[in-house]
């Protein structure tokens, strides 16, 4: 048996918890905007994938946002919202643990590059839904609402990095 591939309990434990906090982090922390809500969730992803890495920052910020809007009634954001997020996490992680990985600011600059993306496919996704006036007029909330996420991300991880062991 190769025990190198295997997933412990302990992995699969994590796992689990960041995908819960996530979806806590969107579905409960909303702060209701003029097109549609603000949330934590995204401080979550950031956190997770610092924590965990891309894959499993990935996995995290799809299964839980997109439970989230799943349970919340947004049905035609479900898919969306999976792969944009899913691909923040992946963007994210390869640009810190990758291009830029013995940068003392490593993991921001990959939260901010990702951010861009995240905020570019929602809006893209938003013009064939909705048209181009209404993704240009969210890009204002969506942007404030994906980088109040990477500061808060990066600042909880932080405060939590020396006094948490995940390995």
């Amino acid at each position: 048996m190769n025990t190198k591939n295997m997933i412990s309990t302990k992995d699969i434990a994590m796992e689990g918890m960041m995908i819960a906090l996530v979806f806590l982090g969107t579905f409960y922390f909303k702060i209701p905007t003029l097109f549609g809500y603000t949330h934590l969730g995204d401080c979550m992803i950031i956190l997770t994938v610092s924590l965990l890495g891309s894959k499993k920052g990935a996995l995290a910020g799809a299964l839980g946002a997109g439970l989230s809007d799943l349970l919340g009634g947004y049905t035609a954001w479900v898919l969306p919202t999976m792969a944009i997020k899913a691909s923040w996490a992946l963007v994210m992680g390869f640009v810190a643990f990758k291009l830029i990985k013995n940068s003392k600011f490593n993991l921001v600059i990959g939260a901010i590059v990702g951010g861009f993306i995240h905020v570019m496919l929602y809006t893209i996704v938003k013009i064939p839904l909705f048209g181009l006036t209404y993704a240009l007029s969210t890009l204002f909330t969506l942007t404030l609402q994906t980088f109040s996420g990477v500061i808060l991300g990066c600042l909880l991880y932080n405060l939590i990095k020396g006094k948490l062991s995940v390995s």
